[in-house]
């Protein structure tokens, strides 16, 4: 852990998963305080214990005394006081699919009164766009399992690790770009399996699929072309500070040339002493029996 300790602001568009996120923070050992009104903010985060390793504060448009400019130089003077660095994270979600979780839960929109939900929601991103602006990281929970959110913010704000942490995940385009990738690439021009009817059923996991692409003239350009942009970049983002980088890899369906694009990234990765981890998104869609911790689910409000 560094020598200043952090003060994070989580908000976000209210029903995108904030609750959840400071529920995983405290989980995480943060000291997390939701809602509170904002006068009394300063003297919390002053009275907090000296070692207290991290403080989440939770502020969307429910807190009394809200408002962005505020809420931004309350936390700004008290953390120059107290020696913290100050962090904010926004939690964002689609438009239309906030109206369907407050459509589901029955719940009101805090800004839509009597008009219509969308209403709401469309004032309430106006009101909040300078802390979007403003955050040091947004994660979009649109389609995101709480599962995934928990691994997004362990990577990010993990107390007391040192260096950088990266997530390689293959995807398939039809499902759409993860949205919380730093790095997306797209391996659709090499050869692909599918057309072949005995390594169709199978994965980019299986040897036959992957000696078939290794066999493609383009595959080896490609890859050592990918590793050389990678082996320098990844000792800069670490300098800049940066903890945690997502890496997407994707193809058409997701189950072959993207899947072991990403194996094999990963384990050149790991050689050279990187902590990795490694997902396959979209494996499961596709058909496979294999269990991947992917995150088709939606996070519940």
């Amino acid at each position: 852990m560094g020598a200043r300790a952090r003060v994070l602001l989580v908000t976000g568009m209210s029903g995108a998963g904030r609750s959840t996120a400071l529920k995983t923070l405290e989980d995480m050992g943060y000291e997390a305080f939701d809602n509170l009104p904002l006068s009394l903010v300063p003297a919390l985060i002053e009275s907090a214990a000296v070692d207290a390793p991290a403080i989440a504060v939770g502020a969307d448009l429910r807190t009394r005394g809200f408002a962005v400019e505020g809420v931004l130089e309350t936390l700004d003077d008290v953390v120059g006081r107290t020696d913290r660095d100050l962090e904010v994270l926004f939690i964002d979600c689609d438009d239309e699919r906030l109206e369907r979780r407050y459509t589901e839960t029955r719940r009101p929109h805090p800004l839509a009164g009597d008009r219509p939900i969308m209403d709401g929601i469309r004032l309430e991103r106006r009101v909040v766009s300078a802390l979007r602006n403003r955050a040091d990281i947004v994660i979009d929970t649109s389609n995101l399992a709480a599962a995934e959110l928990k691994r997004l913010l362990t990577g990010h704000f993990a107390l007391g690790t040192i260096g950088l942490r990266v997530f390689v995940t293959s995807f398939a385009y039809r499902h759409g770009v993860p949205r919380d990738a730093d790095l997306i690439f797209d391996v659709r021009f090499l050869d692909n399996p599918h057309y072949v009817p005995e390594l169709r059923p199978l994965t980019g996991r299986d040897p036959l699929v992957g000696a078939h692409i290794e066999r493609d003239p383009g595959f080896l350009p490609f890859f050592s072309g990918l590793w050389g942009l990678l082996q320098p970049l990844l000792p800069r983002y670490e300098k800049e500070g940066k903890t945690y980088l997502t890496i997407g890899i994707g193809c058409t369906g997701g189950r072959h040339r993207s899947v072991y694009i990403a194996e094999q990234l990963t384990a050149q990765l790991r050689a050279a002493g990187s902590r990795v981890e490694l997902s396959h998104r979209d494996l499961l869609l596709s058909g496979s029996p294999a269990p991947i911790p992917a995150g088709t689910p939606v996070l519940a409000c």
